[in-house]
């Protein structure tokens, strides 16, 4: 299954008509701020709105068929916005042009903004900086974004995304508008997965429960084999204390390179998440919970482990078989 879209390239957005009418209403009555900040949970869809926010500032045409703030994949300010361009729009982001992700935004790159916006816009109405996201700038790169926030350019906005907007400087979020951009629900994300990574109906909710209702997060859930790790992590946790050591073997054996890595804390995370279930229920019973000291051990391990093992270099193999012996332990106590 491909990997999902860049924002740049989705022109359709479900279940944020409420912010999007917020964007076009200040439009329209001409009290458009110069800064606005989409917050919300990660891969809801923030990007993407802010992606369609820029094509309407750049002149795109309208398609209602796409929405509100939908533009026409075909008008030239499109094809320049997919091509990464048009000389009006601006985006810092963790990315690299070939694809990869850095640890942050660097300050030279948020040193651009003033001379970008110092000039009028060339070709559009506006000129426009997105900014994905604004929880990825280091100290001196929010530095930079703040100074340029502080003198709000003319015929200028910036789009700033944050999925945790309280970590971000205070002097930053009061000089913008805040734009929620919340979670469209189960049933309608879920149509939502279903018709972009073609999967079936009980998948697609299955992936979005996953995502914790997060419609992105689901179809790059969905791109990495998630449905296929779920049902592995449930088969490892159903059998135990018993341990298939064969099929661990060759699970073990995937862990290997970049991908294995992505594999090793999907599953970490599928285990953890099952793990914390399990545990909230035998608590909430009232049940024998001689073992729920361990159970809850087993879901902090899990938790963290992914984090220690790209931290240190461990060996992903021998985390795996250490994490499978304190869930075993974990069962064994709970008999």
């Amino acid at each position: 299954m491909h990997a999902p879209a860049h924002p740049r390239d989705v022109y359709r957005l479900d279940g944020q008509s409420a912010a999007e009418a917020a964007f076009i209403d200040a439009l329209e009555r001409r009290r458009l701020h110069h800064a606005w900040l989409l917050t919300g949970p990660e891969g809801v869809g923030k990007a993407t709105l802010a992606y369609r926010m820029a094509r309407r500032l750049l002149g795109a045409r309208p398609d209602p068929s796409q929405g509100l703030l939908g533009a026409a994949p075909s008008d030239a300010v499109s094809r320049q916005v997919a091509a990464r361009s048009h000389p009006d729009l601006m985006v810092l982001e963790r990315l690299t042009d070939d694809g990869k992700a850095r640890k942050s935004i660097p300050v030279d790159e948020a040193r651009r903004l003033p001379e970008f916006f110092a000039t009028t816009p060339a070709v559009s109405p506006y000129r426009v900086a997105i900014i994905d996201a604004a929880d990825d700038l280091n100290v001196n790169a929010a530095n930079a974004v703040l100074k340029t926030l502080e003198e709000p350019p003319p015929r200028g906005v910036i789009l700033l995304i944050s999925h945790a907007p309280g970590k971000l400087l205070p002097t930053i979020r009061s000089r913008c508008r805040r734009l929620p951009v919340p979670a469209p629900g189960i049933a309608a994300a879920a149509e939502m997965v279903e018709r972009m990574a073609d999967v079936g109906e009980r998948d697609a909710e299955r992936l979005v429960r996953m995502a914790h209702g997060a419609p992105g997060k689901a179809l790059q859930l969905a791109a990495a084999g998630a449905i296929e790790i779920d049902d592995a992590a449930n088969e490892i946790l159903r059998a135990l204390p018993k341990i298939d050591e064969g099929a661990l073997l060759a699970m073990a054996d995937t862990f290997r390179g970049a991908e294995g890595m992505a594999r090793f804390e999907l599953l970490m995370d599928r285990m953890a998440d099952q793990v914390r279930i399990f545990a909230t229920r035998v608590a909430a019973d009232g049940a024998n919970s001689q073992g729920l000291d361990r159970w809850a051990q087993a879901w902090e391990r899990l938790s963290r482990l992914p984090g220690e093992v790209e931290a240190v270099n461990l060996d992903r193999g021998d985390a795996f078989w250490s994490v499978i012996s304190d869930l075993r332990a974990a069962a064994k106590a709970a008999m």
